[in-house]
């Protein structure tokens, strides 16, 4: 085990830890962050207005087909908000006017967004163009800085409003990047979002399938286990798959059709992350029954941000981070559920993943919500995490007898102080 760390901290850790920090990977997770509140909001109106009960329906009525409306209202416009959100971060991080590279990158894609007969194709403005707002964006804001560095801009005199010289500013590298894109769209026909699709369905599709989850979930656990946070390192590449796949559950679910996609956003959070990464809820729950002192203390401190998914104070405070011990079970529990939820959904035995929640959103509530209302959702993941204990338990009697040594070592030294003085 220490061999596999060393070797996963000297020879791989730096490379994740790099692609990690990328500025585009960091502009596209932090430009992702602008979709989230639309699409929670969303998701509460999709869960008011089909809920799984016969009595609510026949008290909700029509009004439920309202209610879709915000649902479609967000869901629908999750490309357009990423193009807006992403051109936003990565001007920012270039220290450019953070406003002009966000409203060039909407425009770009905008123009990539033109049927044949020439008419604004609204079809994709949802999670379809997430892919084609993150490569237009980032080639939009690309050309700003180029133009910035190399003063290829228009300057007003120093006495003009800031808002008005910024717009001019704007003019040169605006220019550039809708004419590259109108005539590869327009005069060449080439369609980009298809050609956008294709490239990455590879990679869509491994991360809904099983192994493609697994390995995701070791490489979160790992980087975790080496102290750094490994949800938010990979966040820029996975959101978006996650996110495409839950908007397409919605409008199943809407439509009352199959639900199509099973590690949708909220599958990892709520359906294997109980407590955090780990389950480490469960780690939490057997220090509060410990006849250690030190771990009695600590369980009684992390417990209530635990529930709400928030696990740091576990993470290093037990510690978790670098303990051979108790890394087993911490890397063994996420692929545990993360199976055993992925095959419950497989065979239809609970619900998918159908609306957006916080991520910290405590368990049972969390998936029985996620789901739509699936009562087995809430009970499995009840179940979920007496699997995780179970699991959890050996290690940490382990780690409970180690500690309890100490403490009795550290008792009879200060006895034999205070004896001595």
């Amino acid at each position: 085990m220490n061999k596999f760390m060393n070797f996963f901290q000297e020879k791989v850790m730096p490379s994740l830890i790099k692609i990690g920090n990328q500025r585009h990977l960091v502009a596209i997770r932090n430009g992702l962050a602008i979709t989230i509140p639309f699409i929670i909001v969303g998701s509460i109106f999709l869960i008011l207005g089909n809920l799984p009960f016969e009595w609510w329906e026949g008290f909700i009525g029509d009004f439920g087909v309202k209610m879709n409306v915000i649902v479609n209202s967000s869901f629908g416009v999750l490309g357009v908000l990423a193009a807006l959100g992403i051109g936003y971060e990565l001007a920012k991080s270039y220290e450019l006017d953070p406003i002009t590279g966000s409203v060039i990158s909407f425009v770009a894609f905008l123009v990539t967004q033109i049927t044949p007969d020439y008419n604004l194709d609204t079809s994709h403005f949802g999670a379809d163009g997430l892919f084609t707002a993150m490569i237009v964006t980032i080639f939009a804001v690309e050309i700003l800085r180029v133009c910035v560095t190399k003063d290829i801009v228009i300057k007003l005199p120093k006495g003009v409003p800031p808002a008005v010289g910024n717009s001019f500013v704007a003019l040169t590298p605006a220019l550039i990047v809708m004419c590259i894109i109108w005539v590869i769209r327009v005069i060449l026909g080439f369609d980009i979002t298809q050609f956008i699709t294709i490239i990455f369905s590879p990679v869509v599709m491994a991360l809904n399938t099983l192994p493609g989850i697994l390995i995701y979930s070791i490489v979160v656990t790992l980087l975790w286990s080496a102290g750094i946070h490994g949800d938010m390192a990979l966040e820029g590449i996975a959101d978006p798959i996650y996110i495409q796949f839950l908007t397409a559950n919605t409008a199943a679910f809407i439509a009352h059709e199959p639900i199509p996609y099973i590690t949708a956003s909220g599958f990892y959070s709520l359906f294997v992350n109980v407590g955090g990464t780990g389950a480490t809820l469960c780690l939490v729950l057997l220090m509060l029954r410990s006849k250690s002192k030190t771990y009695k203390s600590l369980g009684k401190a992390a417990f209530p941000s635990a529930c709400f998914e928030i696990n740091e104070p576990v993470i290093f405070g037990f510690p978790i981070v670098l303990n051979p011990v108790i890394l087993i079970p911490f890397t063994v529990v996420p692929l545990v559920l993360t199976t055993s939820s992925y095959l419950l959904m497989y065979f239809n035995i609970i619900g998918r993943p159908v609306a957006m929640l916080p991520w910290t959103m405590p368990p049972i509530i969390g998936p029985f919500l996620a789901t739509g209302g699936d009562w087995k959702a809430a009970v499995w993941s009840a179940v979920s995490m007496l699997i995780a204990t179970c699991i959890y338990y050996p290690f940490f009697k382990v780690v409970e007898k180690q500690q309890l040594e100490k403490e009795q070592l550290e008792e009879t030294e200060e006895i034999l102080n205070t004896v001595s003085v």
